[in-house]
């Protein structure tokens, strides 16, 4: 009689230990959830440093949830498609939104328009993300990923309200801005992924040294040094495709050897 009550809480411990870890991936994104909801309140309470700070906050939260699963073994198919909801708010409406509220809202019906682009470049990203996700190159994405357009948006509005610039002498280049960001994410441009980095693997002092400075930067000017970085990551996609480009020239140049 004994025994079989020690086996009942084994088992009773197991089955709680085992839903605490299906469930803690899951934590981080809706912290995530929360931090892109948290977003569009404070856009509407005009605390715009507070929602570009949130939107990177999730970007934090939204890498997380995945090596989290990944490290517990806990991936499954309800945390994928949370992920992807989540990141369409986070990612998606939140941007926009903050956005249209920063600096869009005086362009009338084209700032509107530009953060509806926005919002539907997201969500057909995420969408071909999610039917493209076995059999793409994990090396590489086609088209800027969602979280990298939403920096490059949010980091606009939290550079310009960090040096106290008037947001509405730069309403034309927030809409040039959100429609770069919004028409990238469902371009076929292609971007480093950046998983097949090995951090167990070894490195040069050089490149230890520039990791320290970069962490320097940040530390002394975050919205200037995260939105310089996104801006890089975005034109980044651009660079690579012009060089492919201008390498198949020259082979066609060249001929059959």
């Amino acid at each position: 009689m004994h025994d079989d009550y020690l086996h009942e809480r084994v088992v009773l411990k197991n089955r709680v230990r085992r839903r605490g870890i299906y469930l803690l991936p899951n934590l981080f994104t809706a912290a995530a959830l929360f931090a892109g909801f948290y977003a569009i309140v404070q856009a509407m309470n005009v605390n715009y440093e507070n929602a570009a700070v949130a939107i990177f906050v999730a970007m934090v939260l939204d890498g997380l949830d995945g090596r989290v699963a990944r490290m517990t073994r806990t991936q499954s198919a309800f945390g994928a498609e949370f992920d992807s909801l989540a990141d369409m708010v986070s990612f998606g409406a939140a941007p926009a939104l903050v956005m249209y509220e920063w600096a869009l809202r005086d362009l009338g019906k084209l700032g509107w328009v530009a953060a509806f682009v926005y919002v539907a470049g997201a969500a057909l990203r995420l969408a071909r993300f999610n039917t493209l996700l076995e059999v793409a190159d994990k090396r590489w994405f086609q088209g800027l990923p969602s979280p990298s357009a939403a920096a490059v948006v949010a980091g606009l509005v939290w550079v310009v309200d960090d040096l106290g610039y008037d947001p509405d002498a730069l309403r034309w280049v927030a809409f040039a801005t959100t429609l770069f960001a919004g028409l990238t994410m469902v371009s076929n441009l292609r971007y480093y992924s950046f998983k097949t980095i090995n951090l167990k693997k070894s490195v040069s002092f050089v490149v230890l040294l520039l990791i320290v400075l970069l962490l320097a930067l940040l530390v002394y000017q975050p919205p200037l040094v995260l939105f310089a970085s996104f801006v890089a990551y975005a034109m980044s996609g651009y660079v690579v495709s012009a060089w492919q480009l201008l390498r198949e020239r020259r082979q066609r140049a060249r001929g059959p050897h």
